[in-house]
């Protein structure tokens, strides 16, 4: 049906200088995604559904309509259930049905292509990211029983969504969480006090998870104690027999963003459990869902970032201020160009990272690359989301945007997965322990060396600093220092304005806030945009 559109003539005045709201594809309108990714139909066509009319409603219906517990039915038996509004149900089967979870693992796609997919999601819904985002990340996990990934993995790389409440194998479809984090150890896992007790082929949880993201996915990696020591386990949330499995949501966590995703708080009372993985090998067995999981936290900020910056040019390029259009007063332009370098430079650095999580010959340079990323970006991501902001003035405040819910959003994957101090400390266990990982890394940035003046002293000036590895003390100034070398070598090799990125980022002439920069080609960088 054509769209009525609203009316400008009011009884007291006219509608005008304000921009008309606009439905953005996230693939179409990205011309450094698309460098990168090439011809895609399957990407196009996400990124025509994710910029229509039905999904920006449902995306808005799933961020302020919030999930809710139901932990008894009416006749007072217990079901610790959460329901969502049909707008979350309509994102997840997206993005499953894209291929979120499935791409990497089924040969029709690869990591750089879900990562493609997280980006383009997270631009306008974040909070199912975190479901999909697990299911993903779960796969290679499940390797280590031959026996559940034969049951698991079909339905965990299927493209579907099945919300109901059966067990795995009645369903075409699963999504699979994880349930980590307890009050006394927060990162500190060894120190979680969720004891396994053997029940015949499985076993017995009894304990709490201070954190349990999306409780109703079909099951859940988890850690508890048995007599060796921290071990893995898979907890189904519902039984062969048809039963539900002993899960008690205690509550859902009031967040400051992610709305719309469900996170817990739960305890297991005789949960019963699969043990994936060695006794004693939990975090061993657990660090593959880790490691993919770091690859869509270093994705998503740039997603975030995207979404605010074209928020921010849409704004600029519609609204007159001054007898000018916004867009072409200088300063805005200064600070609209500074922001787009952050924003592109996010993106290529996170998609290299993908691009080695392909390659299993760049392992170690994934492991240690990802965790950059991850650092880098999501420390940017808030200021970079502040200023796009301030580029709209009092609009840019208000619900009406997305800007505050992309605000919201920014801190959040700062924090999951090891916040920035966990995220140093492995950067420098790291490179102490897998020398190889060091060794692809630089290979990586001497590779860049000769093609900016600026950029080679940047580099030199870093190993001068540090020739040996830093003391802790120093480990986020090393972690900056060291990501922001591997995102100007990224961007000296796959961006057309990566000069102005390497001046802006390395040079000396600017100062500490977005926009306080010197000669950036803004006519290069915002045509980009």
């Amino acid at each position: 049906m054509p769209r009525a559109e609203p009316r400008s003539h009011l009884g007291t005045h006219e509608v005008f200088n304000q921009p008309v709201p606009r439905h953005r594809d996230p693939w179409a309108d990205d011309i450094p995604l698309r460098a990168i990714l090439g011809e895609d139909a399957d990407l196009a066509a996400l990124g025509a559904a994710l910029g229509s009319a039905e999904i920006a409603e449902a995306a808005r219906d799933a961020q302020t309509r919030l999930p809710e517990l139901r932990t008894f039915d009416r006749s007072g038996r217990r079901i610790d259930e959460v329901h969502f509004h049909p707008g979350y149900h309509r994102l997840m089967d997206l993005g499953l049905s894209a291929g979120y979870a499935a791409t990497a693992w089924d040969g029709t796609g690869s990591h750089l292509k879900h990562a493609a997919i997280n980006y383009m999601f997270s631009q306008v819904e974040p909070g199912v990211c975190c479901p999909m985002t697990m299911t993903y990340a779960a796969v290679p996990a499940l390797g280590a029983d031959p026996a559940l990934a034969a049951l698991w993995q079909p339905r965990l790389i299927a493209r579907a969504y099945d919300p109901s409440r059966r067990a795995v194998a009645e369903k075409p479809a699963v999504t699979l969480g994880m349930a980590m984090t307890e009050k006394q150890g927060g990162s500190d896992v060894r120190a979680n006090s969720t004891r396994a007790i053997p029940d015949g082929e499985g076993y017995r949880l009894h304990g709490h998870k201070w954190f349990c993201s999306a409780p109703m996915c079909d099951g859940f990696l988890t850690l508890a104690q048995t007599d060796a020591g921290i071990t893995c386990f898979l907890v189904p949330r519902w039984l062969p027999d048809g039963t539900r499995n002993p899960f008690t949501i205690l509550r859902l966590k009031d967040k400051l963003g992610n709305k719309a995703n469900a996170s817990s708080e739960i305890e297991y009372d005789g949960t019963y459990a699969h043990r994936l993985g060695e006794d004693g090998r939990g975090v061993q067995t657990i660090i593959e869902m880790v490691h993919h999981t770091r690859l869509d936290t270093a994705m998503a900020p740039a997603g975030l970032m995207r979404a605010a910056l074209a928020e921010a040019v849409h704004w600029a390029r519609g609204r007159t201020t001054f007898q000018r259009k916004l867009i072409d007063q200088p300063l805005m332009r200064a600070v609209l160009a500074d922001l787009a370098l952050e924003s592109e430079s996010a993106l290529l650095l996170a998609l290299d990272v993908a691009r080695a999580f392909d390659d299993p010959a760049k392992r170690p340079y994934a492991r240690l690359s990802v965790a950059l990323a991850k650092f880098l970006s999501n420390k940017r991501a808030p200021g970079m989301i502040y200023e796009c902001m301030e580029c709209l003035g009092g609009m840019g405040y208000v619900e009406d945007t997305p800007l505050p819910m992309l605000y919201r959003e920014a801190p959040l994957n700062s924090i999951w997965e090891g916040s920035g101090n966990v995220i140093c400390l492995d950067i420098l266990r790291t490179l102490m322990r897998e020398p190889e990982a060091g060794a692809q890394l630089n290979a990586r940035l001497d590779a860049a060396r000769g093609l900016d003046a600026r950029f080679d002293i940047a580099l030199a000036a870093h190993r001068d600093r540090w020739p040996s590895l830093p003391p802790e003390s120093q480990a986020r100034w090393f972690a900056e220092s060291l990501a922001t070398l591997l995102a100007g070598a990224v961007m000296l090799a796959d961006s057309p304005v990566a000069p102005d990125y390497i001046g802006a980022r390395m040079g000396d002439a600017r100062g500490q806030v977005f926009g306080a920069v010197g000669e950036i080609d803004t006519r290069a960088v915002l045509a980009r945009i």
